[in-house]
């Protein structure tokens, strides 16, 4: 097939790129720039010239393609605008489906989303909704039904949910290397109260290689966990960051968390463990990467 991938030039994007490639399918990336063009072709793949804001690209993308799989949205941060992203991740899932559904029906369309916006507390299930008392659920939630909606209009849609953690070598800008940028710069490994609040993760070679099956055979409708441990107590997180760069791991108060963490206290909070078991069975998909604490173990994660 030929897969039209949107974010194929990011972390998690890059790697799909790849596991789509290994497994003897074409990709075109979504390129904006010089730089992001010259990498898709170093990695073997199309380059499509456009952005999120272009829907006019976006629509010319999916409709050129067989399938296609969206990864990118804004990152999270203490400057970013995250409804303004969530609105923009709705309006191009949007686009990218319209495309889909005017052409040839069963072609996939796979939309990344993510498992930290479902309940607390207890482990979800595929079939978990999003927490109503959550205002990033409130925001994030409905790009699931932009893509869902897009089923029983002949295009095989699919939601693939990330956990919090989505880990590996060369992981920059998620969860784990603000975590220990703070601990570098206050000099405490924290976490909050006890630091049992659990974040489930998947390692990033696992995560792309769900993508790479949910584009070749997910049923239309399905939500899907990229979830290869479905919950890492957050102390233990911490302990690991501590004992690398040498400093002391504390609980904190609920204030005290919020100074410490800032923008990040809210997820440092979360206890979000989830499932993938029925994703499992449903794809034959089996992590194999190594877990959340063993990639910290190997060191990678303090270089630099």
């Amino acid at each position: 097939m030929n897969i039209f991938v949107t974010g194929a030039t990011g972390y998690v994007g890059s790697a799909v790129v790849a596991e789509l490639i290994g497994a003897g399918h074409q990709v075109t990336g979504l390129a904006r720039s010089e730089s992001a063009a010259a990498s898709l072709e170093a990695a073997g793949a199309l380059v499509h010239r456009g952005s999120l804001d272009d829907r006019d690209s976006l629509r010319a993308g999916a409709a050129a393609s067989d399938g296609v799989i969206h990864t990118a949205f804004t990152n999270i941060s203490a400057t970013s605008d995250f409804a303004a992203s969530c609105a923009a991740d709705r309006a191009a899932i949007a686009a990218l489906g319209e495309a889909l559904a005017a052409g040839a029906p069963g072609r996939p369309l796979v939309v990344t989303s993510g498992t930290g916006a479902l309940g607390p507390g207890e482990t979800a299930t595929e079939d978990a909704a999003f927490d109503p008392a959550n205002p990033v659920a409130a925001l994030r939630g409905p790009s699931e039904d932009v893509a869902l909606a897009f089923a029983p209009r002949g295009v095989r849609a699919s939601v693939l949910r990330l956990p919090p953690s989505v880990h590996s070598l060369g992981d920059k800008r998620g969860f784990i290397p603000d975590l220990i940028a703070i601990a570098r710069s206050t000099g405490v490994a924290a976490y909050a109260g006890e630091g049992s609040n659990r974040w489930a993760a998947v390692h990033r070679s696992d995560a792309a290689r769900l993508f790479r099956l949910a584009t070749e055979g997910a049923p239309a409708g399905s939500r899907l966990h990229a979830v290869g441990e479905e919950g890492v107590p957050f102390r233990e997180i911490a302990e690991v960051i501590g004992r690398h760069l040498d400093v002391p791991v504390k609980g904190l108060t609920a204030s005290e968390a919020q100074e410490h963490f800032g923008w990040l206290a809210a997820f440092a909070a979360l206890d979000v463990p989830a499932s993938s078991s029925r994703t499992r069975q449903l794809l034959g998909w089996q992590p194999a990467g190594p877990g959340l604490l063993a990639d910290l173990e190997a060191g990678h994660y303090f270089e630099g």
